[in-house]
């Protein structure tokens, strides 16, 4: 794993925002399009404020999410939220927007639809930016529920889970739909997430805590700070 280690969050989203750009900017210089996969939460907050002023041809960039919670798209909880809100602001409000939350009752049964709309963005993806939860999870690949082994496993490009420690039903990538993404970056703050990250690098239970797939078998890099 590569590691770019910071003295701050605010330090962080500065190189991380530049970087990100960058990349960005050189997939639009290589193929015309763009393509980046961002994670909901606290953290990435103001990385999203920060790259919605960076100027870029985003009317030909496409985002959408890791996973999302299937709850509607102005509820509290919704990663598209808060994407919609620090994101796709400024400069980047041109950007092309797939949300995952779609009007089915059932995760499981957008999985088809979901699918379908995303034929159209090229893969692999150009950036992949994830989380971690404190039991190890990315994306929604949740130790706790019933499909954590499908996650790693299946080569569906989506797959609904049901997470029985936290709340919500839940669509999410699946890891070999991510695993092939073009830059793949862990973004941690705290040192409470530091040690849980050092706890999932001393072992090879996948299912215990998903993010050693990607930690053991990907070119995932850490950006940190305190």
């Amino acid at each position: 794993m590569k590691e770019s280690i910071f003295t701050s969050a605010e330090e962080l989203n500065r190189a991380f925002s530049a970087r990100i750009a960058g990349l960005l900017q050189a997939a639009l210089e290589d193929k015309g399009s763009a393509s980046l996969l961002v994670s909901g939460g606290r953290t990435p907050l103001p990385l999203f404020q920060s790259l919605s002023e960076t100027d870029l041809d985003w009317a030909n960039v496409t985002i959408s999410l890791a996973d999302e919670r299937w709850v509607a798209n102005d509820d509290a909880a919704s990663n598209e939220k808060l994407v919609r809100e620090n994101l796709l602001q400024g400069k980047a409000a041109s950007a092309n927007f797939i949300p995952l939350k779609t009007a089915h009752a059932d995760a499981a049964d957008a999985v088809s639809a979901l699918t379908d709309a995303f034929s159209a963005v090229a893969q692999p993806f150009d950036v992949v930016i994830l989380g971690m939860g404190e039991d190890g999870h990315t994306a929604s690949l949740f130790p706790c529920s019933e499909q954590v082994e499908e996650g790693l496993e299946t080569d569906a490009t989506f797959l609904a889970v049901q997470p029985t420690t936290a709340p919500h039903q839940r669509m999410s990538f699946s890891f070999n739909a991510l695993k092939t993404s073009k830059a793949l970056f862990l973004h941690l703050t705290g040192d409470k997430k530091k040690a849980v990250l050092d706890d999932a690098l001393a072992g090879d239970d996948l299912l215990a805590m998903p993010i050693r797939a990607f930690l053991q078998q990907t070119d995932i890099e850490l950006f940190w700070a305190p």
